[in-house]
């Protein structure tokens, strides 16, 4: 069975859970998601992974070797400092 693509994950992953962003890059063994989802709320770190797993059911275990995700709430994603020009001395 061919490696699954970062487009195939992202299908996966969105498919089973209602994301607000979505983004998946990889090579076709790793892979690394990050994912804002409002069902993340109130969950531990754990079992935001194990949301996540459960998206993409079967398929993860047969053909994604390594993903690696870091999985936010709306809030959480809002409340990121940006990349540009906000640096507080």
């Amino acid at each position: 069975m061919a490696d699954p693509t970062p487009a195939e994950v992202q299908q996966y992953i969105a498919d089973g859970l209602p994301c607000q962003l979505l983004q998946v890059e990889g090579d076709g063994r790793h892979f690394f998601a990050t994912i804002v989802s409002a069902e993340f709320e109130g969950l531990s770190r754990i079992r935001r992974h194990q949301r996540v797993y459960q998206a993409l059911g079967e398929r993860m275990r047969e053909q994604i070797h390594a993903l690696s995700m870091k999985t936010l709430t709306p809030a959480e994603h809002g409340a990121e400092p940006a990349a540009a020009g906000h640096h507080h001395p």
